[in-house]
């Protein structure tokens, strides 16, 4: 017995095979196509130069720990006791996903010893001295297993009511992480070096301060800043060439710290911003304090040859921004100053 197919019948088996069609190959490509993974980190590489513009050994953490108190550390923190060229600072890897992925990632230390770190981590090795830091082929290196990223993982992210400045670093649009029960925004690290800074700085007998790369490298954005007693004063440049000259500083007093133009800087270097900003945020009261100093863009090869990165499975992604910050006429051997007792830290 032959059925009738009305026109409304008609139109909606094919209602019925056009939406299969769309969901069956939709579904398929969620579960085989590679998802993107974009990763962003940023950090600071501190030094102090000597009368001719060289990097100087110094106390790199001559005051009270400014880390929340659940940061890993070494049991004895080698930073209080131990003479280095560089203080590295605060580098933040911030990972997006819009799927959830595991991830292994590694950063070599190349004549550094990384400090502190968080989330747990493997650190190699345990502790250094300086003799052992200013071996050429010295490194150490951090670990994190089994890091689990998603756009929808819960967070919960650890305080200790200190204040820190460490939690500005959490202001961005990173997809949250965990490793074993500690979740964080970011993978944290810092750390000394004895390695020699890409740039030179020297001062004048007349005020001018000549900025140089010793390679030859163009020497990019950099900014000269000055607080003299709250009288302010900066410039900008950017040299094509391996060096560029800053003329002597007059500050008025009316001159608001360069805080728009580094954010500018950050972003056109590639990071988001949100991540300039929180990196400014960061730094707001060490790097606009009483002093001189320069502030300039360490060029990707040389962070990639200082601290090479590996995760896996690899990103599509990786955006890598150092800012260099020299500190200008400082004495041989800077005072230091005893760390505070950690306080107790719930767990």
């Amino acid at each position: 017995m032959s059925r009738r197919l009305t026109p409304i019948t008609i139109l909606l088996a094919l209602a019925a095979l056009a939406l299969g069609a769309a969901q069956g190959p939709r579904r398929i490509d969620t579960i085989s196509a590679p998802q993107p993974l974009v990763v962003h980190e940023w950090g600071t590489w501190t030094s102090m130069t000597g009368a001719d513009g060289r990097a100087v050994e110094w106390f790199p953490l001559n005051g009270p720990p400014d880390l929340p108190c659940f940061v890993d550390r070494f049991a004895i923190n080698i930073k209080c006791c131990l003479a280095a060229k560089i203080r590295m600072e605060t580098p933040v890897l911030y990972f997006y996903t819009s799927w959830p992925v595991r991830l292994n990632v590694t950063v070599r230390f190349r004549r550094g010893a990384v400090t502190e770190w968080f989330p747990r981590a493997a650190v190699t090795p345990a502790s250094v001295d300086g003799a052992r830091l200013r071996r050429p082929d010295f490194s150490s290196s951090i670990t994190w297993n089994d890091v689990k990223v998603g756009p929808d993982a819960r967070t919960g992210f650890q305080v200790d009511g200190s204040g820190s400045h460490y939690y500005v670093a959490r202001q961005t649009d990173a997809s949250p992480l965990q490793v074993g029960s500690q979740k964080e925004k970011f993978l944290f690290y810092r750390g000394v070096g004895s390695f020699e800074p890409p740039i030179d700085a020297t001062v004048a007998s007349d005020g001018r301060v000549t900025v140089e790369n010793p390679d030859g490298d163009p020497i990019g954005d950099a900014i000269m800043f000055e607080n003299a007693g709250g009288m302010i004063a900066w410039q900008a440049r950017r040299g094509s060439g391996s060096q560029v000259v800053f003329d002597p500083s007059s500050g008025d007093g009316e001159i608001s710290p360069p805080h728009a133009e580094l954010e500018q800087i950050l972003i056109a270097h590639g990071l988001y911003p949100k991540e300039a900003r929180a990196m400014i945020d960061t730094w707001r009261d060490t790097w606009f304090k009483e002093g001189r100093r320069i502030f300039y863009i360490v060029s990707r090869n040389t962070i990639d040859s200082i601290l090479p990165l590996d995760i896996n499975p690899s990103p599509s992604e990786i955006v890598r921004v150092f800012v260099g910050r020299i500190e200008l006429e400082t004495q041989k051997g800077a005072a230091f100053v005893p760390r505070a007792p950690l306080s107790g830290c719930p767990r």
